[in-house]
C-alpha cells in the first residue's frame, strides 16, 4: 500500500446519509442513475462483474486507480484520480457494501474528505434471464473542497462531465462484457 493510500483509513465519510443508495436518494442531492443493457448470457456477466469488482470499469473509463486491494470488499480504500498528471482531480472512496448473488453483483462506494464531491454510488452488473445490465444509482452534491467549489461554479458543465463519466463506465463494462 502506498503512502497515498495510507492516509486514507484516516478520513471520514463526507456525507451523512451513509447507505441512501439502498433506499431513498436525498432530496437536496443530484440523483444519479444508469441501467444499460451492456451485453447477453452468463459469459457476458460473469466478464462484466470481473471487470466492475477489479476496477477494470473505471480505468477502462480512463480513471487511474489505487485501491487498497484488487477487489472491492467492505472497507476497501481507493482513490479514483482523473485527469493528467499535471492538473490530477483526487477522488477518494471506501467501498461500503458488496453484494454477490448468482444474479447480481456490485458494490457500493461513498466519498471520504477531500472528494470533490460529497455521496454515495451503487454499482451492479445484473443478469435478468439473458440480459446483462449494468445498473448505477448514486447522488452527489458538490463538497466543501477547493475541487467542490470548482465544480458548483460550473454549474450544467461539471454536471455533463460527471454524465460523460457514468455513460464511460457502461460503455467499459459493455466492452468487457463482450470481449472474449
Amino acid at each position: 500500500m502506498t503512502e497515498s493510500l495510507s492516509r486514507l483509513d484516516d478520513l471520514a465519510l463526507s456525507y451523512p446519509e451513509v447507505g441512501a443508495t439502498g433506499h431513498a436518494l436525498p432530496a437536496d442531492a443530484r440523483h444519479l442513475v444508469r441501467d444499460v443493457e451492456i451485453g447477453n448470457g452468463e459469459q457476458a456477466f460473469c466478464r462484466a462483474a470481473e471487470a466492475l469488482m477489479t476496477w477494470r470499469m473505471h480505468t477502462g473509463a480512463g480513471a487511474r486507480v489505487q485501491a487498497t486491494a484488487e477487489r472491492a470488499a467492505v472497507g476497501v480504500n481507493l482513490l479514483v484520480c482523473l485527469g493528467p498528471s499535471w492538473a490530477q482531480l483526487e477522488a477518494p472512496c471506501r467501498v461500503l457494501h458488496v453484494i454477490e448473488q448468482p444474479d447480481r453483483i456490485g458494490f457500493t462506494y461513498g466519498t471520504l474528505t477531500g472528494h470533490p464531491v460529497s455521496g454515495e454510488e451503487s454499482f451492479s452488473v445484473l443478469a435478468q434471464g439473458d440480459v446483462v445490465r449494468f445498473v448505477l444509482i448514486g447522488f452527489a452534491r458538490p463538497s466543501r473542497s477547493l475541487a467542490g467549489t470548482a465544480l458548483r461554479l460550473s454549474g450544467p458543465i461539471g454536471r455533463s462531465v460527471t454524465d460523460a463519466m457514468l455513460d464511460r463506465y457502461a460503455r467499459a463494462l459493455r466492452h468487457a462484457a463482450r470481449s472474449r
